[in-house]
């Protein structure tokens, strides 16, 4: 059996705290601000971004439900009409189903909206509202790793880094490490923990 290639020098576990993420704690740090700068200068205004301590976490819920394999520009609408039907969690968890599957017509996906629909049911009932825990959201219907970190984040402020399928591709540009693709894959659930800033979570996983 041929011996296993070994890792290029100076990568993790080097001096400075590279650890998993194979980047030294400055190299972060500009990773970072170089990324909220982005963010600043160049984030669209959308209904559901709400100002710092000011998110209502339903509504960011609605928001993550609603564009999941869906555009922007199509959700904009029906966030808006959903909301002005149904504008608390309370209101949603007693919404008649097929009132509320004739609104979501034309969205798709309809197990969202049926899954939407029970964990408000199930929130309100077991919780009295959203919980605030991965493991109590993450047990709700339809929510997942990244629903439950984005309401987390956006919503509470919570230290909660999120992954989908345009993170690692986001992330690549801004690195450019000159590496072989056999040692391109980094830690990326660690490096993004190690970037989100205390201050500005919320921003961090938008962007």
């Amino acid at each position: 059996m041929p011996s296993a290639p070994r890792r290029p020098p100076g990568r993790a576990g080097r001096k400075g705290g590279a650890g998993r993420t194979g980047l030294a704690p400055a190299r972060v740090a500009a990773l970072r601000r170089r990324l909220l700068g982005w963010w600043d200068a160049g984030h669209r205004a959308l209904p559901w971004r709400f100002p710092q301590g000011r998110a209502d976490p339903y509504a960011v819920w609605l928001a993550e439900v609603m564009l999941q394999q869906t555009r922007v520009e199509v959700v904009v609408p029906y966030y808006r009409r959903f909301l002005a039907r149904w504008p608390t969690l309370e209101a949603l968890a007693g919404a008649d189903e097929e009132e509320l599957l004739a609104a979501w017509s034309g969205l798709g996906y309809y197990a969202r909206c049926r899954n939407l629909l029970a964990a408000a049911r199930e929130s309100i009932r077991r919780h009295g509202g959203l919980p605030r825990t991965p493991e109590e959201l993450r047990a709700l219907p339809g929510f997942g790793p990244y629903t439950a970190g984005a309401i987390l984040s956006i919503a509470f402020d919570a230290r909660q880094p999120i992954l989908e399928a345009n993170t690692t591709p986001s992330l690549e540009p801004f690195e450019a490490l000159a590496l072989s693709a056999r040692w391109a894959g980094l830690d990326y659930p660690a490096l993004v923990d190690r970037m989100l800033s205390a201050a500005l979570r919320r921003c961090w996983n938008q962007a």
